[in-house]
């Protein structure tokens, strides 16, 4: 079996736009960056019975994504990405209107597709007259963060049909 090295633009980022709860799901342009974390909470559970080795338990899994993104708008309609608008928005609410709910995949179709609820931190990353507009997006998991069936599973056997033609030709 031969291996590639996954390119750090896999993914893709969604967000639920809906207002009927049927969801409707909605790419956020402009990804630059992204970074997917889940972060543990570990205790200490040492005891004497441990001889002096220290124990630990995890009680408590955060999970979050930082991305940065071009902030896309229409320049016909003059207005802003409806997706960023929401994650703006959201941004600065309270209670069930501060928490959207997204997803993100592997573009290609591999098996790595999470979904959740986050809040949303929007902040403006400022720069200078020649720079374009980026903007850093924290979500911030509330609750737990699914691990999903690829909505892209297609774009997987896509691939594979790609590359089982390459290594045979070659």
């Amino acid at each position: 079996m031969s291996e590639e090295t996954a390119l750090a633009r896999r993914y893709r980022l969604e967000i639920d736009l809906s207002t009927t709860g049927a969801a409707v799901w909605t790419l956020v342009p402009g990804v630059q960056e992204f970074t997917p974390n889940v972060e543990p909470t570990d205790q200490d559970s040492s005891d004497y019975e441990n001889g002096g080795w220290k124990g630990n338990t995890r009680t408590a899994l955060q999970w979050s994504v930082e991305a940065t993104v071009l902030h896309r708008y229409d320049p016909v309609a003059g207005v802003f990405n409806p997706a960023h608008e929401a994650l703006k928005a959201a941004s600065k609410k309270f209670g069930a209107a501060s928490k959207v709910h997204v997803r993100y995949y592997d573009r290609d179709g591999l098996p790595d597709a999470h979904e959740g609820y986050a809040l949303v931190t929007w902040a403006p990353d400022g720069g200078s007259d020649e720079d374009l507009e980026t903007i850093t997006v924290t979500l911030t998991g509330d609750g737990e963060l699914l691990e999903i069936d690829n909505p892209n599973e297609a774009g997987a056997q896509a691939l594979t049909k790609v590359v089982s033609v390459d290594r045979t030709a070659a």
